[in-house]
């Protein structure tokens, strides 16, 4: 994790702190100074060009290297490739990388072999029958992961994305039913979504537009028919939450190593909780 979390003060206003920059210009603004654009936010110069600022000699400059978001779009490409691959007749790569938890299980029973490392591989596959499931996920990715990746830098990002997206693995291994595979990277997204949350709330940001969307997507979850799978987007948006929460609480430098102690743990402590349930301690 090579970029420090810091916080930056807001252009307009030295005292208040932020991590937010203006998607076009990238100056660091507050909530105040903040305006929806169609990805990110504006600040007021990129809002009303042309209209002068007195504060304009405030602006600082970010760390070179954190603005293209190369993680997203990594991220965003190896999905749709695994997604190509998917339907090629012959290679089986749904059927040899989707995860159900009887391959975590070791339930021989059913001719099951020992597969756990599908909890992470199912997060890069999609529904082939659905094509709205890869859109929409990436969609999401491609605007909450640019965001996020500019805030936490990237390997605080890479590293959110993959345990919120194995902890919504380890929430299906507990709660539905062992034959229940599972594709996708819902997992993974509300995880995002869950520690955009926390931090937009430690910023003092409103996020009831945040709040009404996630309540949205966990209900449909649930509703009866839907082929969705809850316990994945649960597991996913608590493991995100739990992660932010470390991310947002551990922001100077000198919390480094405890930020790093503290996201390992929850990351070994999902292993751990796979471990409890393989065959080795099921016996």
């Amino acid at each position: 994790m090579s970029d420090v979390l810091s916080p930056e003060s807001c252009y307009r206003h030295s005292r208040r702190e932020t991590y937010i920059h203006c998607q076009r210009c990238e100056r660091p603004v507050c909530t105040d100074c903040q305006t929806p654009g169609a990805v990110g936010v504006l600040c007021p110069e990129c809002v009303h060009p042309g209209v002068p600022s007195r504060s304009r000699r405030r602006i600082r400059l970010r760390i070179p290297g954190t603005v293209t978001p190369v993680v997203t779009y990594t991220l965003i490409g190896i999905t749709v490739l695994v997604f190509l691959l998917q339907w090629i007749p012959g290679l089986g790569v749904t059927e040899n990388f989707l995860y159900a938890p009887v391959f975590s299980l070791g339930d021989n029973s059913v001719g099951a072999p020992y597969e756990p490392w599908r909890l992470l591989t199912s997060v890069f596959l999609h529904s082939t029958g659905f094509f709205l499931h890869i859109v929409l996920n990436m969609y999401t990715l491609f605007v909450f992961g640019q965001v996020l990746e500019t805030m936490l830098g990237r390997g605080r990002f890479l590293a959110l994305y993959l345990i919120a997206g194995f902890g919504g693995s380890v929430a299906v291994m507990y709660l539905a039913s062992p034959q229940t595979g599972v594709v996708g990277a819902s997992g993974a997204i509300f995880g995002l979504l869950g520690a955009f949350l926390v931090i937009q709330r430690k910023l003092g940001g409103d996020s009831t537009q945040l709040l009404v969307l996630l309540g949205i997507n966990l209900v449909i979850g649930f509703l009866p028919g839907m082929s969705i799978s809850w316990q994945a987007h649960v597991g996913g948006l608590v493991t995100g939450i739990l992660v932010g929460l470390i991310f947002a609480n551990t922001r100077r430098r000198t919390q480094l190593t405890a930020q790093v102690l503290l996201t390992c743990a929850v990351a070994f402590g999902l292993v751990a909780l796979v471990a409890l349930r393989s065959p080795a301690f099921a016996g």
